[in-house]
């Protein structure tokens, strides 16, 4: 099967405002996000085709060669996944229009009949590397791990004779021919990725009154600047659910801040917020309202914050202008 970043596809572009049914992730085929696609989508729809890595993914979906793209963008264990975050600030943009959580569990996989003290090398991903660094090193002591772009990536290598042995998903593990070394070989059970689904600008996902915001704010080198950023959600009540600072690229003492915040931004205060970050940061990017899809609420909005509010004041605000005291 071809993947894109090798061999791209080519296929139609799908009509404006029509339902996606390209779907790039991040591959190969075996990886969580394969998984994570399947919980957004259901078995069966749509084309789906593993990208080599997150930019690819995310190129595809720039290029026209698919619909939509789902990527990792952060984990409860090891937190944010740069390469989603910084594909999402850079180049032409990209809408984030849906989450899915999903649960992650480890197994130490192996050729069969490979035996722990034939193991000379295990690989995975960086993020699931660290995840199992301490229970992978009492089954391996000594034994060094190798980065991979995926887990399902690493599986693959062990399968085709690269590495002796992989941290991934039991799926992986089944699909190149392995067999668990060790199972549940995380060293904090229970860790959780959130994965986005991303498109290109279009029409937004309706409010549903429990929705997420995400952006990236770029702020000047300038005292203060950061406190700008917050005061502007603080003052209309709005919760932020993460904020992260990347480099910028340009020069020390520029940052971006990738951030989520509860609300949409059909919402009166989330659309003031955005405005009024546009006046005082460098460049804002939009990257999307959603639906949010973990196992929370957002807060009550507070009753000087809700639409009512700001409709009514921007009604006395007209009249004052009009000269009616």
């Amino acid at each position: 099967m071809p993947t894109w970043g090798s061999t791209r596809p080519h296929y139609p572009r799908r009509v404006p405002e029509t339902s996606p049914t390209r779907f790039a992730y991040l591959g190969p085929e075996g990886t969580f996000a394969e998984a994570a696609l399947s919980t957004a989508l259901g078995p069966d729809r749509g084309l789906r085709q593993p990208a080599p890595s997150v930019p690819a993914a995310l190129a595809a979906v720039r290029a026209g060669e698919a619909d939509a793209a789902l990527v990792p963008l952060e984990n409860s264990v090891e937190g944010s996944v740069p390469a989603t975050m910084d594909g999402l600030a850079d180049g032409a943009p990209l809408l984030i229009t849906r989450e899915v959580f999903l649960t992650v569990s480890f197994v130490l996989a192996v050729r069969p009949g490979t035996r722990a003290a034939d193991v000379r090398s295990v690989v995975s991903h960086p993020h699931a590397l660290a995840q199992t660094a301490r229970t992978v090193a009492t089954w391996l002591p000594g034994v060094p791990a190798l980065p991979a772009s995926s887990t399902a990536a690493a599986a693959r290598a062990v399968g085709a004779g690269e590495h002796d042995a992989a941290v991934c998903a039991p799926i992986a593990a089944e699909r190149y021919g392995l067999v668990p070394l060790a199972e549940d070989v995380a060293d904090h059970p229970g860790a959780v990725t959130r994965f986005v689904l991303v498109s290109p600008p279009g029409g937004l996902p309706a409010p549903t009154g429990n929705d997420k915001t995400s952006l990236v704010a770029v702020v000047g080198d300038r005292t203060g600047a950061l406190l700008d950023v917050l005061t502007e959600f603080a003052v209309r009540g709005i919760s932020l659910t993460r904020i992260e600072s990347r480099p910028t690229r340009e020069r020390l003492g520029v940052y971006s801040f990738s951030l989520d915040c509860e609300g949409h931004v059909a919402d009166a205060r989330v659309g003031e917020a955005l405005a009024a970050l546009h006046r005082v940061c460098d460049d804002v990017r939009f990257l999307g309202s959603y639906a949010r899809a973990d196992d929370r609420t957002n807060r009550p909005v507070p009753e000087v914050a809700a639409d009512a509010a700001f409709t009514d004041a921007h009604a006395w605000l007209a009249r004052l202008r009009a000269g009616e005291v």
